[in-house]
């Protein structure tokens, strides 16, 4: 299962690389895109969450870095306003 890092930059133009055990982060972010913060956090929580379960469909354990990324996502989200964008500047 190929590991996919993309990297954002917060509202306050802190660059952050994440990860996900999975490319299914490709099939809900786009590179160049911005995205505002309530949004991205639903889709940050559903690319993750599906990538986790990816992972416990191929080995019989959800992916715990994923969960953490999910939750240091979230975490962080609460220091922005709503209509705050965050952008993906790359997905590799």
């Amino acid at each position: 299962m190929p590991e996919t890092t993309f990297r954002i930059r917060w509202p306050d133009g802190v660059e952050e690389d994440c990860y996900s055990p999975s490319t299914v982060i490709r099939d809900h972010l786009n590179a160049g895109e911005s995205y505002r913060i309530d949004a991205f956090l639903a889709i940050s929580r559903t690319a993750l969450d599906l990538a986790a379960r990816r992972v416990e469909a191929k080995f019989g354990f959800r992916c715990t870095s994923a969960d953490a990324q999910a939750a240091k996502i979230a975490a962080t989200v609460t220091r922005y306003q709503p209509e705050e964008t965050v952008t993906c500047l790359s997905i590799r």
